[in-house]
């Protein structure tokens, strides 16, 4: 498997994974610093990089120009990684994202009719209205104007390199000490 780069924003969250040539460009193009480094290098015949694992970003940079993109990760954070029937909070891991008005029934996948739910009460309200199946829902589905920083990626931690854990890892275990 070729190495990842863990991208970090300025302010030190991380930001997105990009491949090992990205994160050289970006090196090279001096608009970021390696902060870990695999023992891998790359080389031209002027240059030689090691590779980096986690690289931060000197500048802050917009993510959200044309407004916040659909994902199921900004869904879970727009409703606080909580159940929208039960409102209890989950761990990205334990949360579905379920169409209020049922997919099957003309229901749109977008910011106003998705809501977190945990797989027990997904599965309780299967193909109904919240309504019909008689659940309340604790807060209403939004197009979200931002989404906050800082808030995990949906990633399996023993699948990560090591060199990321103390980037990741603080962020990670916020959200379960929440739950």
């Amino acid at each position: 498997m070729e190495p990842r780069t863990l991208i970090l924003s300025s302010s030190m969250q991380p930001q997105s994974i990009a491949t090992w040539q990205q994160s050289v460009v970006l090196l090279w193009q001096g608009k970021g610093e390696a902060l870990e480094s695999y023992e891998a290098t790359v080389s031209s015949p002027s240059v030689t990089f090691q590779i980096p694992a986690v690289l931060r970003l000197h500048k802050a940079f917009s993510t959200h120009k044309s407004g916040v993109k659909f994902s199921r990760l900004n869904v879970y954070q727009r409703d606080g990684f909580r159940c929208c029937y039960c409102n209890k909070r989950f761990a990205a891991q334990d949360l579905t994202y379920d169409h209020v008005l049922p997919k099957s029934r003309g229901g749109k996948t977008n910011f106003v009719n998705i809501v977190s739910a945990c797989h027990k009460d997904n599965l309780r309200k299967t193909n109904k209205t919240p309504g019909e199946a008689g659940m309340r829902m604790h807060f209403k589905p939004y197009v979200p104007k931002t989404i906050p920083l800082g808030r995990p990626f949906l990633l399996s931690l023993d699948r990560v390199p090591d060199l990321w854990r103390p980037y990741i890892v603080p962020v990670q275990d916020e959200v379960t000490r929440a739950g």
